[in-house]
């Protein structure tokens, strides 16, 4: 068991939980060409403590990437670096929130999102969502009872549902947190992971204008996870609160020297040739998992296939808990993250997620035949 993971896996064991990229799609060239390039510039800038909002001309090459994936126009200005999501979501509850305050969150959600409302004691309501993602009649109906001060959502290929969410719906959210005073964060990483169907709708960051959404971005998913670093998209009132934070204060811009290789790799084309790699092969291991789920548990799972993103989410036919099944599946070599831990309210537990991002096909398959024989067992 490799024991420099954050989430190691055992040799014997096929983990169709983990929500990492595999190994084999880590560009380890890729990076060396452009931490050489970056080197090689002779600017000493990246060494020093950065400008806080994050250096200028990683911002500008950052908005030229985003304004051909996201065809929207992007303001530099308008870009704030930070350390990944964790990090940027814990920064905006740090100067957003105060111990009590209510968020809302869809049901299911990100579980690690609720760990970090716990870290600040913020009361979690999770609202209802359908095949299209968050209900907005429900948050209708919840604001009418209260006023979060945040409200998360993942629009796009959500984790770990994989639904996306219609443009209509992501107007009238950005409407509600405007007429109620309260902030959408809208997590879009798996934005530009889009592989199958049709193209999602435009992202929540073209809705920054309102002073109502930020908009969370990562290079975690479609370069690296280990270079931890990402970005926050607002109106320029809202970075400069961030900005001001004592932790921004102290220790300057986030990361500096990463976003110094990876503006090189943006310069020199290579994350645009990776991203399209990524795009190829999660699509292939899409239909390798989606075609083994027929196969040997057609009758057992229910669920829809996503148009992109990592994630399968799949319902129980029988209704049966998923955690209760998982010293089962342990025993057969296979793992997943089972529905309840998804939940704000300790529900879903028919449910479970189902990664294709870090097994190859070949893997998957394995994967899916072990969970068949577990659940024929159970």
């Amino acid at each position: 068991m490799d024991q420099i993971l954050q989430s190691p896996i055992p040799p014997h064991l096929i983990d169709l939980g983990v929500g990492n990229p595999g190994p084999d799609l880590l560009p380890l060239d890729l990076l060396r060409e452009a931490a050489s390039h970056a080197l090689a510039q002779g600017d000493t800038a990246p060494l020093q403590y950065g400008y806080e909002q994050g250096d200028i001309r990683f911002r500008q090459a950052l908005a030229a990437f985003l304004e051909g994936q996201y065809h929207l126009k992007t303001d530099p200005g308008q870009l704030f670096v930070s350390n990944g999501v964790s990090q940027a979501l814990d920064l905006i509850c740090t100067l957003h929130t105060q111990p009590g305050d209510v968020v809302f969150v869809e049901e299911p959600t990100y579980f690690l999102a609720l760990r970090i409302f716990a870290d600040h004691r913020l009361q979690v309501v999770g609202l209802p969502t359908d095949e299209h993602g968050l209900v907005v009649e429900a948050l209708e109906e919840a604001l009418r009872h209260g006023r979060p001060a945040l409200l998360y959502t993942v629009p796009t290929h959500q984790n770990p549902s994989g639904a996306t969410l219609p443009a209509e719906r992501r107007r009238r959210l950005a409407e509600l947190a405007q007429a109620h005073g309260f902030l959408v964060v809208a997590d879009e990483v798996y934005h530009c992971l889009t592989f199958g169907g049709d193209a999602p709708p435009p992202p929540m960051a073209g809705l920054v204008d309102t002073g109502a959404v930020l908009s969370l971005g990562s290079f975690s998913k479609i370069l690296a996870p280990g270079l931890r670093l990402g970005w926050i998209q607002g109106r320029a009132d809202r970075l400069r609160t961030l900005a001001q934070s004592g932790l921004l204060d102290s220790g300057g811009g986030l990361n500096p020297f990463t976003a110094a290789i990876v503006r090189s790799a943006l310069a020199l084309g290579l994350q645009d040739r990776h991203l399209a790699r990524l795009r190829r092969v999660y699509a292939a291991r899409l239909d390798a998992l989606d075609t083994a789920l027929q196969q040997r548990l057609g009758d057992r799972l229910r669920y829809r296939r996503p148009g992109g993103g990592f994630f399968v989410w799949a319902r129980l036919a029988d209704g049966r808990d998923a955690e209760g099944l998982m010293p089962k599946a342990l025993a057969h070599g296979v793992s997943f993250r089972p529905g309840v831990r998804f939940s704000s309210r300790s529900g879903l537990r028919d449910a479970m997620r189902l990664c294709f991002a870090y097994y190859d096909e070949e893997g998957l398959r394995e994967g899916v035949d072990r969970l068949a024989r577990a659940l024929g067992e159970g």
